[in-house]
């Protein structure tokens, strides 16, 4: 473990804070510095904070530099529903309850493991534990995800979802009815101020747009297709709580209620994909069907 402490002289005033330490710490990338933040590793004056504080006169940082835990990917033989794969990429249909990618917790039994058994050549651009992941999908949330052969195909599929080419488009059960037949959610998220290992619309997060289509009305309940124009982290549930519409079976950010159908986690799956092939340009949508406990929960609520 290595610890840093150093004082804001005027030099260093009104700076965002992770620019600031990355620039003082060498060894230390932006994206590096932000996690360290993110788990309160890093501190202003004795207290957690954000990367994008501003640094003022004598503010104190502590930094306090923890071992990396190494955590290698390996090759595991587990089933894949390949949807389309060529020389370039791969779409998924991922099922519930496999994570996208090893991080602590999760060292195994993802869907990379899975990914480096299919194939010998996935792109490195997202290092030694996520080669290959373009975007990812949570643990619990089903659905369509693209991967990357080479670092050409992820260069430009990240081009795309960046410039808003590439379109994702999910469904969801939620809470609440829904007057209005379509909207906008248009709020910035970033992490949770009062638990860090959640999200949160924050007036100092990142942009995040996300747009809501009704499909049907059940009274109490409402059946969405939602479409990102972002990508953060647990973006649409985090939105569609912040309007107090929860994606039902979510435990984190969704209603307290009881349905009597059997969900393993969030009633949301991402169905649809389009995109430009990376290397020939031809445009090309993805659909899935939804997952049997989906289509059960909304045979219930057609017949309640």
């Amino acid at each position: 473990m290595e610890n840093h402490t150093f004082n804001i002289q005027i030099d260093d005033i009104n700076q965002r804070l992770d620019s600031l330490i990355s620039e003082k710490i060498t060894e230390l990338s932006r994206s590096r510095v932000k996690i360290l933040i993110d788990e309160e590793n890093i501190l202003v004056n004795e207290k957690p904070t954000k990367s994008s504080y501003k640094t003022r006169i004598d503010d104190v940082i502590k930094i306090i530099i923890p071992e990396l835990k190494k955590i290698s990917a390996e090759p595991e033989n587990i089933k894949l529903n390949v949807v389309y794969e060529d020389e370039d990429l791969i779409i998924i249909d991922k099922p519930k309850g496999i994570v996208t990618h090893p991080a602590p917790g999760s060292k195994d039994g993802t869907l990379v493991n899975a990914l480096l058994y299919h194939c010998d050549n996935l792109s490195g651009i997202g290092g030694a534990l996520r080669p290959g992941i373009v975007h990812r999908l949570d643990k619990d949330t089903s659905g369509l995800l693209m991967v990357a052969k080479n670092d050409l195909a992820h260069q430009e599929l990240s081009r795309q979802i960046q410039t808003k080419e590439a379109k994702r488009f999910y469904k969801a059960v939620v809470i609440g009815n829904f007057v209005e037949d379509h909207g906008i959610i248009d709020k910035p998220i970033d992490r949770n101020p009062k638990d860090r290992k959640k999200m949160a619309v924050s007036k100092d997060g990142r942009e995040a747009v996300t747009l809501w289509n009704v499909l049907e009305r059940f009274g109490q309940y409402t059946f969405l297709e939602l479409e990102l124009k972002t990508g953060r982290t647990h973006q649409i549930r985090v939105h569609l709580a912040y309007i107090k519409h929860g994606v039902i079976g979510d435990d984190v950010y969704g209603p307290d209620i009881k349905i009597p159908v059997k969900l393993n986690g969030q009633a949301l799956h991402a169905y649809k994909l389009i995109l430009k092939h990376p290397r020939t340009n031809q445009e090309m949508t993805f659909t899935s069907e939804e997952p049997q406990e989906l289509k059960k929960l909304l045979n219930y609520l057609r017949k309640s």
